[in-house]
């Protein structure tokens, strides 16, 4: 058995031991449309992440009995043309939400706590030559008794609730289906969400309900001491406009994971903004904590072993 994976890169360093002992694994680092056609001629597994899975590639690829998706979304396979062809598809789901939630808080930590200003008072030298034992010219607040907002309440969304009330928070959520099927929280509408909450925090996924959904009216509504996380997929919070509440100080500050467009173009004008100290980013990498990764190539194995 022939395993092709297209895009290897994206699991980084992450041993891949328990799928090479499935078959022939034949690793890509990452691989063009153009590309993918050549290499899965002969393969009877095709593992991808981000990789098109169109008719054209499915085509060219006459032997092939699985699909294997290295992520839980699987908005980049051509679902109908699979199932067609009689080709299952298998994705992986949950295993990065402790990674995810890590990260958010990591990031809400970070802009609260002005963690950057205070790490270069260090090392610049600006603490060594002061009077004081202390600096004060930056202070933070406590998350205790604040509002957590969520904007999706699924698997990762419960997890941020639950470490949010660790710390004392308040949690309310909004439902971007519709329904509040989660009762340990209140489930409140979008607008009141955005208004009251003190720190908001994005963890749905992108789709017709979600597109643009936090736009310049939205961020309007927002306290001006509020900060506002996406985790969830890049396009739910309309960038320019994040940008422009950024740049006349309607919020407190904003971070990302994900963006519009992946790898971020170089003039995306959240990487132009007058107020930079109030924004963190991470190359949509919240996902990948080792540990994460390393379940992930698990079920991978899992799904190919359970389905050939």
């Amino acid at each position: 058995m022939k395993i092709v994976f297209l895009d290897a890169a994206t699991v980084g360093d992450t041993p891949l031991a328990c799928i090479e002992e499935l078959g022939e694994l034949v690793c890509w680092p990452n691989s063009t449309a153009e590309e993918a056609l050549q290499r899965v001629s002969d393969c009877d597994v095709l593992i991808i992440n981000k990789v098109k899975v169109t008719k054209e590639l499915l085509d060219a690829a006459p032997s092939l009995k699985l699909v294997c998706e290295a992520a839980t979304g699987v908005n980049n396979i051509d679902l109908k043309a699979c199932e067609e062809r009689g080709i299952p598809v298998r994705n992986v789901a949950g295993y990065s939400t402790d990674s995810v939630v890590q990260a958010t808080f990591m990031h809400i930590l970070s802009l609260l706590g002005s963690a950057p200003y205070f790490d270069n008072a260090v090392k610049s030298g600006a603490y060594s030559a002061g009077p004081l034992f202390t600096d004060v010219s930056k202070p933070f607040v406590e998350i205790k008794g604040k509002r957590m907002g969520i904007i999706g309440m699924g698997a990762i969304g419960t997890k941020v609730a639950r470490v949010a009330e660790a710390f004392g928070m308040e949690v309310v959520y909004y439902s971007t289906s519709g329904t509040g099927h989660c009762k340990e929280w209140p489930s409140i509408p979008l607008d009141e969400l955005m208004r009251t909450s003190d720190v908001i925090s994005i963890h749905a996924p992108y789709n017709e309900r979600t597109a643009g959904l936090v736009g310049i009216e939205q961020l309007k509504l927002m306290k001006r001491t509020a900060i506002i996380v996406n985790m969830g997929r890049g396009g739910i919070i309309v960038e320019k406009d994040l940008a422009g509440a950024i740049n006349s100080g309607i919020i407190a500050g904003a971070a990302l994971d994900v963006f519009e467009k992946e790898p971020v173009p170089a003039d995306n004008p959240l990487l132009h903004t007058s107020h930079p100290e109030l924004l963190r980013f991470t190359p949509h990498t919240a996902w990948a904590s080792v540990e994460a990764r390393q379940r992930l190539v698990s079920a991978i194995a899992d799904n190919i072993r359970s389905t050939i």
